[in-house]
């Protein structure tokens, strides 16, 4: 027999099964303040890709010396990160807690009533964060979502049972898909690991196999082609600063560790190199071969004669940075560390036959990662789709 619908009266819900409810978020799902006063639970818990962890397996940077204004959680509690909503967390705000402990009291935390499966709660919110129906909710100058005005929005369920057989089986699909993106991810990872080694047996040890080698003396260098020198960066490139530009305009602006986050009038004409000058992302290097503006995060390479611009490109991405890192608070690398840097110098010849191989190898890693990241993508949209289509009843669990 076809299942009969009705409006939800939720816009972007749409049809839902006629015989599931439609009441007030706030008519049996509760708000949870209980703070940690006492300090009787330790086990402090984090937000980590839409899951709920302890920071006790996890990789928190930031440990409090003190939990008491923590709020205490229990397994089955529901957590939504509320802050910030002009940010774009998509599936990310919605976590089900699976273990007693204690979240920071900056998030929601809600705790369903008895007629409702807190795994289907988890996921039917992980629909409306899909949905981008939080974003609309926030109040304040950092659109901060609070209960007071999420108990008063619609929120659609089906019979308990109904609710179990759902989340059991988005438990499953969602599972499997995954153990797919892991595997995608792993893969990545292996790809970018062989790119790295690529570059690196290249530009240290070159192209042809049999030729006799010495010791360059360099521990991240090793043995090199016999007839290569090993020379100082200086006396082949020219490193200038980068500046903050100030007009606007449509040429990209690049830093060490990003692309074309804004857009200035003013301009540089590559080719260039674009290496660190400080932050976490100094160790990524940008080869630019048309107009760009460099900002001070990052210095600018030109090369002399006898040294290929993209050659150089190779050996920075191959540069064990820890040896020239500067050990403070923000690390970074000094315009002497470049210019003193030793570096494997073959012949200009022989560069070009580097250069001209690693780009097409490189091009070729390149295309299978992509390949990878679009079969990733295509995972979470799935996912989202399946999660949107069972919790709003489009289709059914049989």
């Amino acid at each position: 027999m076809a299942r009969e619908y009705k409006d939800s009266g939720i816009e972007w819900i749409g049809q839902i099964p006629k015989e599931w409810k439609v009441e007030l978020i706030g008519n049996n799902i509760k708000e949870i303040g209980d703070k940690n006063e006492d300090s009787s639970e330790d086990n402090a818990l984090q937000f980590k890709m839409g899951s709920i962890i302890s920071k006790k397996g996890g990789d928190s940077k930031y440990n409090p010396e003190s939990l008491t204004a923590y709020t205490k959680v229990q397994e089955g509690d529901i957590v939504i990160n509320g802050l910030n909503l002009s940010f774009d967390f998509i599936s990310q705000r919605v976590g089900l807690v699976r273990e007693k402990g204690v979240i920071t009291s900056t998030y929601l935390t809600l705790r369903p009533s008895s007629i409702l499966y807190s795994e289907f709660i988890n996921y039917l919110f992980k629909a409306y964060d899909n949905c981008k129906a939080f974003h609309g909710m926030g109040r304040g100058l950092r659109q901060i979502l609070a209960f007071r005005e999420l108990r008063n929005q619609k929120l659609i369920y089906p019979s308990l049972s109904e609710q179990h057989k759902i989340a059991d089986y988005l438990d499953k699909v969602c599972g499997e898909a995954d153990e797919m993106i892991v595997l995608q991810e792993k893969m990545i990872e292996e790809l970018k690991a062989y790119k790295q080694s690529v570059i690196t047996e290249a530009v240290t040890k070159g192209l042809n196999p049999n030729v006799p080698m010495k010791n360059s003396g360099i521990d991240w260098i090793g043995e090199i082609p016999e007839h290569w020198k090993i020379v100082k960066a200086k006396h082949y490139v020219i490193i200038t600063n980068g500046s903050d530009p100030q007009t606007e305009g449509d040429i990209p602006v690049y830093g060490s560790g990003s692309t074309s986050f804004k857009t200035c009038g003013e301009y540089k004409d590559g080719p260039a190199v674009l290496i660190g000058r400080k932050g976490a992302t100094l160790h990524i290097p940008h080869y630019i071969e048309g107009r760009y503006w460099n900002v001070d995060t990052a210095f600018d390479v030109k090369c002399k004669e006898n040294m290929l611009l993209k050659y150089y490109y190779y050996l920075a991405v191959s540069f064990d940075y820890k040896y020239y890192i500067s050990q403070t608070t923000l690390p970074g690398m000094a315009q002497s560390s470049y210019n003193n840097m030793i570096i494997p110098m073959p012949p200009l010849s022989e560069q070009r036959q580097i250069a001209s191989y690693l780009d097409t190898k490189c091009s070729e890693i390149d295309s299978l990662t992509a390949i990878k990241q679009q079969k990733i993508t295509e995972l979470k949209e799935y996912k989202k789709s399946v999660i949107y289509e069972y919790v709003t009843g489009k289709k059914e669990v049989v």
